[in-house]
């Protein structure tokens, strides 16, 4: 682990990420849900009481637990590989061959440095190679793995290899354009900027394939 503070710091303002994996430790699921959430609920009423709150408060005293129900249940239920959605997939006998796109789908994600949301929208794509896969997991694979604390080149990255192993093809693609609260809402504060992340695989490589995926997007951005 690296102790010098001041690069930690540059890694997290930078929202440099060092692993294409989320950090998770190897006896992360050994307590339970209910566990977590009652350890949870301590540390956030420290933190409360630290910060000068009082917790006697009607309109303080539950908020330990509801946060902890909210890490635990909700924004970081991606971090539980039970909770993986099934990519059932299924023969392509309409023999579609052109490409499939799925856009628009809505990106709620936690920031890993600051703990601050990421709120954006992804679009993807592929080709199917003789499997294609329901429109609603396409979805439910953008949510599970953006329910995490996450950085975004790294969710881009994950989309598309769970995609890819779903589908048995290289040939997927996904851009998420996404608006971070670490940058919005504190630092530098420029609520009008969103970061653009992408991955393309396989024929997404190919500037033509690559040109039309973006054209269906309507995104401006060049890769």
């Amino acid at each position: 682990m690296i102790k010098n503070e001041e690069f930690q710091d540059e890694i997290g303002e930078n929202h440099i990420s060092l692993s294409a994996k989320n950090p998770v430790r190897d006896d992360a699921f050994v307590i339970s849900d209910e566990e977590k959430i009652e350890k949870i609920k301590k540390d956030v009423e420290s933190i409360l009481i630290t910060l000068g709150m009082d917790l006697t408060d009607d309109s303080l005293k539950g908020t330990p637990n509801r946060v902890a129900k909210m890490f635990v249940k909700e924004i970081f239920g991606g971090l539980n590989p039970a909770k993986k959605p099934k990519a059932s997939t299924f023969d392509n006998n309409y023999k579609y061959g052109e490409m499939l796109v799925e856009k628009n789908i809505i990106v709620y994600s936690t920031c890993e440095h600051h703990l601050l949301p990421i709120i954006g929208r992804a679009h993807v794509a592929y080709i199917s190679n003789g499997r294609v896969i329901g429109l609603s997991k396409m979805n439910r694979i953008v949510e599970y793995y953006a329910k995490r604390p996450q950085v975004q080149e790294r969710l881009t990255m994950q989309i598309v290899q769970e995609l890819q192993i779903a589908l048995g093809t290289e040939d997927v693609a996904c851009v998420i354009d996404a608006k971070h609260l670490c940058v919005n809402s504190r630092g530098i504060s420029d609520i009008e900027s969103s970061t653009v992340t992408s991955e393309f695989g396989g024929k997404f490589k190919d500037s033509v394939t690559r040109r039309e995926f973006l054209d269906y997007i309507k995104l401006e951005t060049k890769f």
